[in-house]
């Protein structure tokens, strides 16, 4: 059995920096959200939290995904990347509606709140948060493990920085106000950072093609080669860990170049498209008399 590792070696390091560095910020800024009554400072902490919570599941899923294929496992343990989305847009949406709920009730009688060190301890948050995405950038846009994580800690930012603007609101006009309203913010910007994570991590652990590709655009790619009739049972779908799979049915001409056909197109899907395990099978134009018996509906 041959073993593929196409992801990056310091993956699950980058994962433990981020996940230790956020905890420690979450300790500081909750401990200065109690010390102030800040509900902007707590909504983050708790956000921040959240983050941790679906970090240490990220990192977990990480250490899973390098775990070498076996017997049973023939594809590895790279799925794991798609089951920790899951829960982590779970986890957010839950504390997103505990800060809104929370945020709703304070409108009325909004607290006292010293303006200084919620910019403080917001400004450092900004600063924490992109470094942290800084680490975990490289792969984002195809593994939806990592992509999970830079979009969590790039809303972080986002969100510390509305939190340094109500301390300065809170400063300058004494507009007290904006520390709910902060807080209200923060869990609408949570809420759909989550349902979108939550979408994506769905239709991945249903095999749907990425959303980075485009189906009839491969299919016309295949269409495109050397000696080729026709194109059927095309699937696309992740395996995690940025690995994406194909399969496909190529009607073709007997060359008799089968195997550097194949073998020339395999390296253009992985270059073009990012597909890096295609499988293919080559055929004459009547091997296609069993989807009368197939029992699953194929899309051709």
């Amino acid at each position: 059995m041959h073993a593929h590792d196409h992801g990056p070696a310091n993956a699950t390091r980058a994962f433990a920096w981020v996940t230790l560095i956020n905890l420690a910020y979450t300790a500081l800024e909750a401990g200065y959200g109690f010390a102030t009554h800040s509900l902007a400072l707590l909504s983050d902490a708790l956000h921040n939290f959240g983050d941790v919570l679906g970090l240490g599941l990220a990192w977990g899923a990480a250490v899973l995904a390098r775990r070498p294929p076996t017997e049973r496992h023939t594809y590895g343990w790279r799925r794991a990347t798609l089951l920790s989305p899951l829960a982590n847009s779970l986890i957010l949406v839950g504390f997103s509606g505990a800060l809104g709920w929370e945020a709703i009730r304070r409108f009325g009688a909004p607290p006292q709140i010293p303006g200084v060190p919620v910019m403080a301890v917001a400004g450092i948050g900004i600063l924490v948060n992109l470094g942290a995405a800084w680490l975990v950038r490289d792969g984002h846009d195809q593994d939806l493990n990592r992509r999970g994580a830079f979009l969590h800690l790039v809303a972080d930012a986002a969100v510390s920085l509305a939190a340094v603007l109500a301390g300065a609101g809170m400063l300058a006009f004494g507009w007290n106000w904006l520390d709910p309203l902060t807080a209200l913010l923060v869990g609408v910007v949570i809420a759909v950072g989550a349902f979108g994570l939550l979408r994506d991590a769905f239709e991945a652990s249903m095999d749907a093609v990425p959303r980075n590709l485009d189906r009839d655009r491969i299919q016309r790619f295949l269409l495109e080669q050397a000696g080729v009739l026709s194109v059927h049972h095309l699937h696309i779908w992740s395996l995690g860990a940025g690995e994406i799979a194909m399969t496909a049915h190529m009607v073709r001409e007997d060359d008799g170049d089968h195997d550097a056909f194949i073998d020339r197109l395999a390296h253009a899907l992985d270059e073009r498209f990012g597909i890096n395990h295609p499988t293919l099978q080559i055929e004459r134009g009547g091997a296609c008399e069993h989807d009368r018996h197939d029992r699953a509906p194929h899309a051709h």
